[in-house]
């Protein structure tokens, strides 16, 4: 993995626990304009399985938008838990405004 994080950031996190870690690490792979699933971050740092813990992680994400968590959607496509203020309409007009192809 090799997020486009800035050192300032990738230092916060060192405070918080290594699987939090990891999946923010994930997320901030995921380009502009694309989504990935909850299994995907999962999986990407090998904990498949896990998709529940990652959507937990995401949802306590002190680096967002820096740390994209609205790009993260569930296994069939749909936008799902966005804790920010604004909830899951926010999570979609913000990836619509990134051209997002949305379900």
């Amino acid at each position: 993995m090799s997020p486009r994080l800035p050192k300032k950031i990738l230092d916060a996190m060192e405070s918080y626990p290594a699987f939090s870690r990891a999946v923010w690490k994930a997320c901030a792979e995921i380009p502009k304009g694309e989504v990935r699933t909850y299994g995907w971050i999962a999986r990407r740092i090998g904990k498949p399985g896990s998709a529940r813990a990652v959507g937990q992680a995401l949802g306590r994400n002190p680096f967002a938008p820096i740390v994209p968590c609205h790009r993260v959607v569930g296994a069939d496509g749909r936008l799902t838990g966005y804790s920010a203020a604004g909830g899951v309409e926010k999570k979609r007009r913000m990836l619509r405004a990134e051209g997002a192809r949305l379900r």
